[in-house]
């Protein structure tokens, strides 16, 4: 597999660098970025936390608003971020923002014309980090986080792969996409009309008939503005109790959607991603 360097930024000690690559699962060039904290330049093998980001964004948001390199440099964590779609000439897309190039909702599509490149749930689980642990001083170890869409990604992808992730954790996400307008009109376009389908992507449903637990961590803006009818947060408190699930869920009053909020708080998530991720 070749990789191609496109940035390198010196943060904290270690390397923030972003990549392209040709990917085979998505039939298309991706792009994604590497936070390596300066443990990584010692000959050490890191652990490393995936970030899935949220409608619309790419690899960069996070990278330059989240202020995560701070303490992943002091944790020795390295931090991956993909695009959050598939992306170029010939890639189905659709004019609304939710639909389409930058909302890939890390699932694999089974719809035409969907079904020929977006295959994100493939490309989080099996061909990123294949690349990032023949790549780069990374170990096996994974922990996993996201924000909004990316929470959504995030949470499934952990509790469908509970032996790939030491934690999962996610800000404002959307816990129940079966009854969200996001999630209604993303799966019928990507998995189509059968909801059975449907809620094997819910974080909510998966958390409530889970069988093997994750140490979970969500956080949600009191004040997000999306609260009430895209994210329900109360879906996965309520899965959570039904189940006995390990879930640590907060509401922050004042706090809306935006990466003021995931700064405010990310501090938390990586210490809490450093302790499982060191058992």
């Amino acid at each position: 597999m070749t990789i191609e360097n496109i940035s390198v930024n010196k943060s904290f000690g270690g390397w923030h660098k972003q990549y392209s690559h040709q990917s085979k699962t998505l039939n298309c060039a991706m792009r994604f970025a590497i936070y390596l904290p300066p443990q990584a330049s010692n000959g050490e093998k890191v652990p490393v936390l995936y970030w899935l980001s949220g409608l619309t964004c790419t690899d960069e948001n996070f990278m330059q608003k989240a202020g995560a390199q701070r303490m992943a440099a002091e944790l020795g964590i390295a931090i991956v971020a993909p695009d959050t779609s598939p992306r170029g000439e010939g890639v189905a897309n659709d004019e609304g923002y939710d639909l389409g190039m930058g909302a890939g909702f890390y699932v694999n599509a089974t719809q035409a014309p969907w079904n020929r490149h977006y295959q994100m749930y493939d490309y989080v689980v099996n061909e990123l980090p294949a690349i990032i642990e023949a790549s780069f001083p990374v170990s096996n170890k994974r922990a996993i986080s996201g924000h909004s869409m990316g929470g959504h990604g995030a949470l499934t992808i952990a509790m469908l792969n509970p032996e790939r992730y030491s934690s999962m954790s996610a800000f404002s996400p959307i816990c129940n996409p079966v009854k969200a307008p996001w999630g209604k009109k993303a799966f019928t376009a990507y998995l189509g009309k059968d909801k059975a389908t449907w809620r094997n992507h819910d974080a909510s449903e998966l958390m409530r008939k889970a069988t093997h637990f994750i140490p979970a961590k969500v956080d949600q803006g009191g004040a997000d503005d999306f609260l009430s009818e895209q994210l329900k947060p109360e879906a996965l408190e309520a899965a959570a109790k039904v189940n006995d699930y390990p879930l640590a869920l907060a509401v922050h009053e004042g706090y809306d959607h935006s990466y003021y909020f995931i700064s405010s708080f990310i501090e938390e998530h990586l210490r809490f991603h450093a302790q499982h991720l060191s058992k």
